[in-house]
């Protein structure tokens, strides 16, 4: 029953809507009808909303005056051209009255807007799609967006685009903030919504999308149309969509848990002994953390080896990881820990989305202390040649001064020390520190009432500061201030032999990886 998914009907009729809204004529843009006095008054009672949400590290990204409910997102993929023709029809609810209100959109060929089933006009410029619809949208109204356009997956080159082409089609990597390169959308985690997917592909490929299959439709001229549904809300940058030559590989995870991996035809028998691992995974984490939160699970092994094609190893989606593939023809020990990284972000990323980007360092903090946690159990060495998590953290503890000079505070990131390793292993110091003070047991309890309290939703570290507090009995907030926001690193409880390295001035920032900002993960 906990795996169960079904169509709501609020998903059901924007399926409907979008459908609809697709088959009107279409223009770039249209004046509103009516009289010039109707006009006026529509224009006057409402005001733009904001094109911003006021992220403290992409302070462009997202809009206000709504909130997206729900997104149908319409893909054909033509394998001749290699083109995207798409529609993304948006369930909104404004917060305010709205003259006028933004989508985040770039690189997108936009053909026409309606608002409400009325065309409207619309711009784009910058990053923002700004739409003015035929009257102004009453505060506390919901209505449908539905824009029409097109895209090239190969037109702006990694890592400023969301899509990766590959050898037969594309795949998408939407995070942290490239999910507007491949839709309009609200792009910020803080607005998490429904999504549903309709992908149509010529003969011989499959398109694969975030969730579970829906349905399936033979069209005219060989195509076929699948429909996937995500059963839980999700932030736009956690979004997949795929068009390849692939093989759906399904096999049953704990509970009756339904896991599907995506893999390369020609690929799949190479790949299997990294996609059996998936169960026993899950089962160990599962002890630790809970029910997995989705209704599935999965690897991508995309289709592509090209060194440029991104710039990670793997990567969270929500319900299906993104991998390049040779990584994943390695032996256990040296690709285990960071399958289970991937996998803790279903939980910290995915099902608790960060409130803002300055709170990342709770998604990858997790994921690497549980990924770490999961390496040390199996005694297999990490890249330093430890063999357990005290090791670790003290190396990592010495280091402390250094990574606050260099990276910043854990949890006062900018954008362009977003992915340094003080997210990573500076959060996972953050939460040894944490368990050593409060004790196993009350650091067990008080990560799951923090799954718990803000599942299906957004979290920021003031949240994960109160809840700790709470459940563990004791005003943790001065200490985990100064272990998130100080610019000197604190005495380690437990370890007060521990001590921390001078600040060398001159030293470059070598636990920042040249190979990718996604990539300084420990568990690598």
């Amino acid at each position: 029953m906990r795996y169960r998914t079904r169509v709501t009907a609020p998903a059901a009729a924007l399926i409907g809507t979008a459908a609809a809204l697709t088959a009107a004529p279409s223009a770039h843009a249209a004046s509103t009808t009516g009289t010039s006095a109707a006009k006026t008054s529509a224009k006057t009672s409402g005001t733009p909303g904001s094109e911003t949400l006021g992220d403290s590290v992409y302070p462009a990204l997202g809009n206000d005056g709504y909130r997206v409910a729900a997104y149908h997102l319409d893909f054909s993929y033509d394998a001749t051209t290699r083109l995207v023709d798409a529609t993304a029809a948006l369930k909104i609810r404004t917060t305010q009255a709205l003259s006028r209100f933004s989508l985040d959109a770039l690189g997108l060929d936009v053909r026409s807007v309606r608002v409400g089933g009325r065309t409207a006009t619309f711009e784009q410029v910058g990053e923002k799609l700004r739409i003015t619809p035929a009257q102004t949208l009453p505060a506390k109204c919901s209505v449908t967006v539905c824009v029409e356009y097109s895209a090239d997956p190969r037109r702006i080159p990694q890592p400023h685009t969301g899509w990766v082409d590959t050898l037969d089609g594309f795949a998408v990597c939407c995070q942290p903030n490239l999910a507007h390169t491949v839709f309009p959308c609200n792009d910020h985690p803080s607005d998490k919504a429904d999504f549903t997917f309709r992908v149509t592909v010529p003969g011989g490929l499959r398109g694969v999308a975030t969730g579970l299959l829906e349905r399936t439709e033979s069209l005219s001229g060989g195509r076929t149309a699948y429909t996937y549904r995500s059963r839980e809300p999700m932030a736009t940058e956690l979004v997949q969509i795929t068009v390849g030559d692939y093989v759906i590989k399904d096999r049953q995870g704990p509970h009756g848990l339904p896991l599907r991996d995506v893999v390369p035809v020609a690929r799949a028998e190479a790949l299997e002994p990294a996609l059996a691992l998936t169960p026993n995974l899950v089962e160990w984490l599962e002890a630790r953390l809970g029910a997995y939160p989705f209704e599935t699970y999965g690897l991508l092994p995309c289709n592509s080896d090209a060194p440029n094609a991104f710039d990670f190893t793997g990567l969270e989606s929500q319900t299906l990881t993104i991998y390049k593939p040779n990584y994943l023809l390695q032996a256990e020990p040296k690709i285990g820990s960071h399958m289970m990284h991937e996998l803790v972000h279903s939980y910290f990323g995915n099902s608790v989305s960060p409130a803002t980007w300055a709170d990342l360092w709770i998604n990858e903090g997790h994921a690497d202390f549980y990924g770490l946690l999961y390496r040390y159990e199996r005694g297999w060495p990490d890249s330093l040649g430890l063999t357990t998590m005290e090791a670790r953290m003290k190396h990592t503890y010495a280091q402390g001064d250094q990574w606050r000079r260099d990276s910043g505070p854990v949890a006062a990131p900018n954008a362009v020390n977003l992915f340094d390793s003080q997210r990573y292993l500076g959060g996972v110091l953050v939460l040894y520190a944490l368990r050593n003070l409060v004790g196993e047991s009350a650091f067990n309890a008080l990560e799951r009432a923090f799954l718990d309290r803000y599942r299906n939703s957004a979290a920021s570290t003031a949240d994960y500061i109160a809840v700790a507090s709470e459940v563990s009995g004791q005003d943790l907030s001065g200490f985990l201030r100064d272990w998130l926001y100080g610019t000197k690193t604190p005495r380690m409880p437990g370890h007060p032999d521990w001590t921390v390295t001078p600040v060398n001035p001159s030293l470059a920032a070598p636990h920042s990886r040249k190979s990718g900002h996604h990539d300084n993960s420990a568990t690598l």
